[in-house]
């Protein structure tokens, strides 16, 4: 499967002049076979650092580069935050032109935001479809204890063999299952902000996400059996997922209320006790069935009441995420994306809203769809009481200034 990004560039009926740097993108067994072919078609020359990890470096059916320079890092608490970066940053030689990220979601997000700064070119090989960063254009960082979006470059090419995809361990397959069936709260949630502040929307872009997302879903059961054809759409999604950042130039169509659940988790705030090892994928299918049932509970309330939507207090904001992480939260929030909601505005749109959540998967489909394949459902499955539930739902909206249904929740009035 290849994967004419720059197709996707240019003016769209939505108004915008949608923007790519990545160009091209490959979806075949023993595509790095042809790397060198590749790297000089798309002009990328020059001296070339090649970055792994070890337990990458050694993967069954990898086809290694012949670069000027392989760095290899240690795995073991490997993450993308500034002390990884660091570590990659003070082993890139200086004459580095291009380069190239060789593995799984840690080591791109680390590479991408070290080629960023140095200002050269990347080249993503994902060894496993386990995330949907690869064609991401931003880095998602663990910084000083709180999750951040931040500025990092786009790969100018993609070659994911499949080869390699294939034989990657079966948790990161479902990792990127998890990551992707996401998508259906995080293209809901763009549409509500559209519906409720008219948010710029591209049905576009929304299309492909839908489209790449039910696909994926579709072939969860030969994920499952380790079939090639079907890693290959899981792949594909992940890969357009990418794609659709750069051209709206955020992560809304892949973001919403199903990771910031999981961010939060990763933050591990003081005030509700939870943390996880669990693969940011994981946390991200455990995440969407958390908000799905909340969004379809929502929806299904006769009579509901909205109140004025209500600020987020310093007071809230340090009793829930301590003194580490207070700071950066509430900058985050200062100009809420729901300032001055009224109740009155979103009993106007409710309807609205409903027939959105409505075209989200029930979550018994989707429970009884992890079920079928064995991807980690409930919090438990990620080491989080579930206890902890409800106060993840409150919270998890602070972590991201997004408008979504999750933060608009805050205004609901029970009775």
């Amino acid at each position: 499967m290849i994967i004419e990004a720059k197709k996707y560039a240019g003016k769209c009926t939505c108004g915008e002049d949608h923007s790519l740097y990545t160009e091209l993108c490959v979806v075949e067994a023993g595509c790095l076979n042809k790397i060198d072919e590749y790297l000089r078609q798309y002009g990328l020359t020059g001296y070339c650092t090649a970055v792994y990890d070890s337990n990458t470096y050694d993967a069954d059916g990898l086809v290694r580069p012949n670069v000027d320079c392989e760095l290899i890092l240690d795995p073991i608490g490997l993450h993308a935050n500034e002390y990884g970066v660091g570590l990659l940053w003070n082993q890139i030689p200086d004459n580095t032109e291009l380069l190239i990220a060789i593995g799984s979601g840690t080591i791109h997000d680390i590479t991408r935001y070290c080629a960023y700064k140095k200002g050269i070119p990347f080249v993503s090989c994902p060894t496993a479809a386990s995330v949907d960063g690869f064609c991401s254009s931003v880095a998602a960082m663990t910084w000083e204890g709180a999750k951040k979006t931040l500025t990092a470059v786009a790969p100018k090419i993609v070659l994911a063999d499949l080869n390699v995809i294939s034989q990657a361990p079966m948790y990161l397959a479902k990792s990127g299952f998890g990551d992707m069936i996401g998508k259906y709260i995080a293209l809901a949630d763009w549409k509500i902000a559209n519906i409720m502040t008219g948010e710029f929307f591209c049905d576009r872009i929304h299309g492909m996400m839908m489209e790449a997302t039910n696909a994926v879903k579709e072939s969860s059961i030969g994920i499952a059996q380790g079939d090639v054809a079907s890693y290959e759409k899981l792949t594909y999604g992940l890969l357009m997922s990418g794609l659709a950042m750069q051209m709206l130039g955020n992560s809304r169509p892949a973001s919403g209320a199903e990771h910031h659940i999981s961010h939060l988790i990763e933050m591990a705030p003081e005030g509700i006790g939870v943390s996880s090892d669990a693969l940011h994928g994981e946390k991200v299918g455990v995440a969407t069935l958390l908000a799905c049932a909340e969004y379809h509970r929502l929806a299904l309330v006769e009579n509901i009441k909205w109140s004025d939507y209500p600020d987020i207090t310093d007071e809230y904001l340090m009793n829930t995420f301590g003194n580490r992480l207070y700071k950066q939260l509430a900058a985050e929030n200062e100009n809420d994306a729901a300032m001055g909601i009224t109740g009155e505005q979103i009993e106007k749109h409710w309807e609205k809203i409903c027939r959105v959540v409505e075209a989200i998967p029930s979550t018994e489909e989707l429970s009884e769809l992890y079920g079928k394949i064995g991807v980690k459902s409930g919090l438990t499955d990620i080491d989080v009481d579930e206890d902890k539930a409800e106060l993840l739902l409150e919270a998890s909206p602070c972590v991201r200034n997004r408008l979504t249904l999750m933060r608009l929740r805050r205004a609901w009035r029970c009775e």
